[in-house]
């Protein structure tokens, strides 16, 4: 079996505070009316699988291959799935809910969901544009609490002016919002439990969203520390035990090698090229696109343009 770099066909959803970004800045292919806030680039979950959209394997999902082939894909012999990242490209037209998403400790205590943590690397924002980022110093679970009741807890978390190029750390724990007008790169851990305490007071369909304060507040990191919520430009962005991800930017007309036996997935931020394998076709890349890269494939990149991408490995 010959294994190549693989593409995938993105999940679209439609959501209140999506917007346009998608499709004018990356590219991605849905009608002009569209309000599109997420592109799933990489799935793997129950409900909710990218296909992959080249090749031999045209069709299938990467659980698929990961059942038959895991060691080729991951160097793991016994990789089981789901696939342990999920990607997505995030247009903020509008502020999101206020959220946090739970770690292993919560998800037992609650016995529901599963544990996420994530990372928001900042493609283009609005001027003015900011996120929230966790608790301010010295918030207790009660005070919190009581802002949710009294329709304040926004004005409890740090709010954050943000800037394209910056990767922003998200342990799971954190509650957290993303700020109008933030077109983002959202990597995180194959989960998509989300616990809402509060939603602006917007309305889908005449009626509130719902909220889940009772699994919020037990799944909120009150004892976070500022110095957990990490800023990075350049370089290693983040290194945890679920992902590692490296800033790569290259030149137009110059390459790289393809180093068999590391799987990696890259998220194109801008520029174009080509990656050659040695068994394979070559498989053409541009600005918007994620591709996953199998352990077994070794080769060439090239670079086209000047280029910006995402390297992620695990």
């Amino acid at each position: 079996m010959i294994f190549y770099p693989l593409k995938f066909k993105p999940i679209y959803k439609e959501l209140l505070w999506g917007g346009h970004k998608l499709r004018n800045i990356l590219g991605k292919d849905f009608p002009a009316d569209k309000k599109i806030g997420e592109s799933w680039e990489l799935a793997d979950l129950p409900n909710d699988k990218t296909v992959i959209a080249n090749g031999e394997f045209a069709g299938k999902t990467i659980s698929e291959l990961l059942q038959k082939y895991s060691e080729q894909i991951t160097e793991r012999k016994n990789y089981q799935p789901p696939f342990g990242l999920l990607i997505k490209f995030i247009d903020a037209a509008d502020i999101l809910s206020v959220q946090v998403h739970p770690d292993k400790n919560a998800v037992k205590k609650l016995r529901t969901g599963n544990p996420k943590t994530e990372c928001w690397y900042i493609i283009g924002c609005e001027p003015n544009s900011c996120i929230y980022k966790g608790l301010k110093a010295g918030i207790t679970k009660e005070q919190f609490a009581q802002s949710i009741k009294d329709g304040t807890s926004a004005e409890l978390l740090n709010k954050v002016p943000v800037k394209p190029g910056q990767c922003h750390f998200l342990p799971a724990g954190t509650v957290h919002a993303i700020g109008a007008g933030i077109l983002l790169a959202e990597i995180h851990t194959p989960s998509d439990t989300t616990f809402r305490v509060f939603d602006w007071n917007r309305l889908q369909n005449g009626k509130p969203r719902q909220l889940h304060i009772e699994q919020a507040l037990e799944s909120i990191n009150f004892d976070q520390k500022a110095d957990e919520l990490t800023i990075t430009t350049k370089g290693r962005l983040v290194d945890t035990e679920f992902f590692k991800i490296d800033k790569i930017t290259a030149q137009a007309d110059t390459s790289g090698k393809i180093t068999k036996g590391i799987m990696k997935v890259i998220i194109i931020i801008n520029g174009s090229g080509r990656i050659i394998s040695k068994d394979s076709q070559a498989v053409d890349f541009a600005k918007g696109q994620t591709i996953l890269l199998p352990a077994a494939v070794e080769g060439e990149i090239t670079f086209g343009n000047d280029t910006e991408y995402l390297s992620v490995t695990q």
